[in-house]
């Protein structure tokens, strides 16, 4: 493989290799029930028997998509296949091979929403930074600042987490405890209206506002001084670090960029969310936006309109139809993907990028299209499993480095940290 300056001519896409090699717990089925009577009050649709299934029977070979279908070529590389050598283009990434009984996208998925972390080290402080001085839209951010006089040199992760999440939310918890250890300062942001903050701003949030996290980036860097800044985004908060990272090019102090999961093609993955497998998980956050929207008109009754004038949404896309485009600036729900995707910019990116995506995610999507476009991007690592599921990567490996995306995404950033100083 032809490296330059420690990067391949052409973004890598890495397709880590799985071990499949031993026998399945007899007592899955056992666990599989014991999950779908923790999470009954979740399954409470049409989707609940083909959800229930998909977790108990043997897990199926993964299905071609025509998507993601697409020949292999000279950058693939097999992890478990070739020994570490000094001087590895990638000795940061590890293979993932999943957790035995966790094979399957969906039990993953699941399992890896609710998998607790160890107590995070750092209290922190409280910090309300606002993100539009029209309408006066503030957002809530936790920071933890390391200890000592250096600490603008040091480096800081701006932290965004996915749809209904929070800064609180368990992998946002996990790689925040990861880098503070590391040294750096962590800032864990809330999008708007996320995280108990529905009354610091007037609007809804969407995944278009990476202007968002530009101001939390710009606030910090104007108060603290911060010279060396890094984002990490959980699926529709991948979205907004890529899009913003596209959006600001090599813009200081934007030095790297790390996204697991992330909803790159927001149309593919509202369409994906409303097939009959993944109904369970439309329902969930469904469910999260339309309270929150009352909450919305609750608060601010003069600009939002009741339900009955809105009408029946009983999908994201309807969703974002007949809410997000209607109060946000956008014509109708393919005008709003279309413009707030981190597809249409991705190839922009001019930092130190990684991405994380699964092949079993249930429903995250890529066009061929944006295949293209991040293949051909020299800054971003495509790295791509087969198994996953939808930001979880619960791996064989013991202890707190079950969580594989966390640690692979943090030893990435100390790799490209010490890239960039030359160490």
């Amino acid at each position: 493989m032809e490296v330059h300056g420690g990067y391949s001519s052409a973004a890598e896409r890495l397709t880590v290799a799985q071990d499949v090699v031993g026998s399945i717990p007899t007592s899955r089925p056992i666990l599989c029930l014991h999950l779908a009577h923790t999470f009954s009050n979740l399954l409470k649709n049409c989707a609940v028997v083909r959800v229930f299934l998909a977790l108990v029977l043997p897990p199926r070979a993964p299905v071609s998509h025509p998507e993601s279908s697409h020949p292999v070529n000279a950058n693939q590389v097999n992890e478990q296949e070739r020994p570490r050598r000094l001087g590895d283009p990638q000795p940061w990434l590890l293979p993932f091979r999943p957790k035995r009984g966790l094979r399957g996208g969906h039990l993953q998925t699941i399992v890896g929403n609710f998998l607790p972390r160890p107590p995070f080290p750092s209290e922190g402080v409280l910090e309300t930074v606002e993100v539009d001085p029209l309408d006066g839209s503030r957002v809530r951010c936790h920071c933890h600042w390391q200890a000592g006089p250096d600490r603008a040199n040091q480096l800081t992760l701006v932290l965004v987490h996915g749809l209904e999440g929070s800064s609180n939310s368990r992998y946002i918890q996990g790689v925040a405890a990861r880098a503070w250890q590391a040294g750096w300062n962590v800032v864990r942001m809330n999008m708007r209206n996320c995280g108990g903050t529905d009354a610091l701003t007037p609007t809804l949030y969407h995944s278009g506002l990476s202007d968002d996290v530009g101001a939390v980036v710009r606030h910090f860097r104007h108060t603290l001084g911060l010279q060396r800044i890094a984002l990490v985004g959980y699926s529709m908060g991948g979205n907004l670090v890529l899009k913003l990272a596209g959006e600001w090019g090599g813009q200081a102090p934007l030095c790297a960029v790390a996204a697991v999961c992330p909803a790159i093609d927001l149309a593919l993955g509202a369409d994906a969310l409303h097939e009959p497998m993944n109904r369970v998980y439309e329902w969930r956050f469904l469910r999260g936006l339309k309270l929150r929207y009352s909450r919305k008109r609750e608060l601010f009754p003069s600009r939002y309109a009741a339900w009955p004038e809105i009408g029946p949404v009983h999908s994201i896309r309807q969703f974002d139809h007949k809410i997000v485009s209607r109060y946000c600036g956008f014509r109708d729900a393919d005008d709003y993907y279309y413009r707030a995707a981190s597809a249409r910019v991705i190839d922009r990116v001019a930092v130190p990028t990684l991405i994380l995506h699964a092949q079993d995610d249930p429903f995250i999507r890529l066009q061929p299209e944006t295949r293209a476009k991040i293949c051909g991007n020299p800054h971003i690592r495509f790295v791509e499993t087969r198994h996953g599921g939808h930001c979880a990567y619960l791996s064989r490996d013991p202890g707190n480095e079950v969580h594989w995306a966390e640690a692979t995404v943090i030893r990435y950033l100390l790799a490209e940290t010490d890239r960039q100083h030359g160490s």
